[in-house]
This record gives structure tokens, C-alpha cells and sequence, in this order.
């Protein structure tokens, strides 16, 4: 698999190449600029995004790429209290951010997530798939082994995001952000609200098993029978 990092500080450019280069090979480029070329120009399974970088910022970037029909997963790295430069980013089409500073091992995870999900997760039909629970993005409907789940609303949107970042912890806050949105006039205890909706849902059918808490964090869907038993 191969990534580009686009991202001005030269150390923390080779902290990221290095802590992933046994899973990617790494390119890198020190400019938007210079980033945007690369990215126009060669294929890449994974492009880890600065925001703040000079001759063109990342956010700038992440629309040329898109408006150039390039729909490569980008990861935006964004200022820890910049909540603007996230929803920039996501709007111009980024698939997820790290707020500085970050956590090497936390970017390699979501990196491989991002790379599944955009190989195998919306492959045909559309379609991602935890075990034998399919879930159809063009009809936003879910069934396991011929049997339809009972998804409302958000329920879906939850449950599409918890697939996607499979045996991976995605933090309470992310989740809200991401099926929420940053603007939503709820609060965040509604996340909590929703995975105990859609844990009922899922007992059914006996995955509820595969839904866990992380105290403190969020939540993971896993199917790693050390970590749900």
C-alpha cells in the first residue's frame, strides 16, 4: 500500500513516515502545492493532509483533489482547538482528522481504516459488511443472513460509522461530529442514547455481543473474541 504525507514540519513528516512505513510505503511532500501534484499525478491508497502548510493549505488541497473527480481517502492533522479547520476539511471532503497532538499508533489504526473502507468496505453494491451483517448504502438498509434490522434514522448513520472503524475505538466525540455534525443543537449524551437503541436492535439477532463500551472513551464493534467474551 502506498501514502503520501503532506505536511510542512520535517520532523513530525518522518515521526509519521516512520511509525508507518512497515504497513505503507511513504512519500512525502513539504507544501500543498507540491502535495496536490502528487496527488494528481500518481495513485495512492492514503493521503495524510496538514491544514496549515504554505503555497496552499490543506483544506484548499483536499477540494482540488475532490473537484478533480481523485476521491483517494485523505486524513486532515488540524490544530487542537481549531474546530473550523475540521469542519473545513470535512466539508471539502477529507474522510476523518487528528487534532495535533496525536497519538502515532491512534493515526496508523484510522489510516487502515480509511484504506478498508474505501477497498472493501464500498465495494459492489455499495455495501459494508461486519460478519454477516450487511449494510446497503444505496437503499440505507441492514440485514443479517435474510433478515432485515429495524434501523431509524441515525441508528443507521451510527451503525454505518461503528462498521466502517471496525475494531477500532471511536471516541464518543468523534461519532458525534461525525453523524451529528458540529452544529447539531443536541448534546453529545444523545450518542449514548443511540448505541443503547442500537444495541437492542442488534441483541436480536445475538450482535450485541460485538458492541462494547469502553469506559470513558466511546465504543468499538469488534469481532476479536478476546475483547467482546
Amino acid at each position: 500500500m502506498k501514502a503520501l504525507v503532506v505536511e510542512d514540519d520535517r520532523v513530525l513528516s518522518s515521526n509519521i513516515c516512520e511509525s508507518i512505513k512497515h504497513v505503507f510505503d511513504v512519500e512525502q511532500a513539504y507544501d500543498g502545492r507540491a502535495g496536490l501534484q502528487k496527488i494528481l499525478h500518481n495513485e495512492y491508497d492514503v493521503v495524510i493532509m496538514d491544514v496549515m502548510m504554505p503555497e496552499m493549505d490543506g483544506t484548499a488541497v483536499v477540494r482540488e483533489v475532490r473537484e478533480n473527480g481523485n476521491s483517494v481517502p485523505i486524513l486532515i492533522l488540524t490544530a487542537l482547538d481549531q474546530v473550523s479547520d475540521k469542519v473545513k476539511g470535512l466539508k471539502a471532503g477529507a474522510d476523518d482528522y487528528l487534532a495535533k497532538p496525536f497519538d502515532l499508533d491512534e493515526l496508523q489504526a484510522r489510516l487502515e481504516a480509511l484504506v478498508r473502507r474505501s477497498k472493501s468496505g464500498y465495494a459492489a453494491g455499495n455495501t459494508l459488511v461486519f460478519l454477516d451483517l450487511e449494510l446497503n448504502l444505496s437503499t440505507r438498509t441492514a440485514m443479517i443472513q435474510g433478515r432485515y434490522l429495524s434501523l431509524h434514522g441515525k441508528q443507521f448513520e451510527l451503525l454505518e460509522y461503528l462498521i466502517s472503524n471496525k475494531n477500532i475505538i471511536v471516541h464518543k466525540e468523534r461519532i458525534f461530529q461525525r453523524v451529528w455534525g458540529f452544529y447539531s443543537s443536541t448534546t453529545i449524551s444523545v450518542v449514548e442514547v443511540y448505541a443503547s437503541q442500537l444495541r437492542k436492535v442488534l441483541k436480536e439477532f445475538g450482535y450485541d455481543k460485538y458492541l462494547k463500551t469502553v469506559r470513558g472513551l466511546g465504543y468499538i464493534l469488534t469481532d476479536n473474541s478476546d475483547l467482546y467474551e
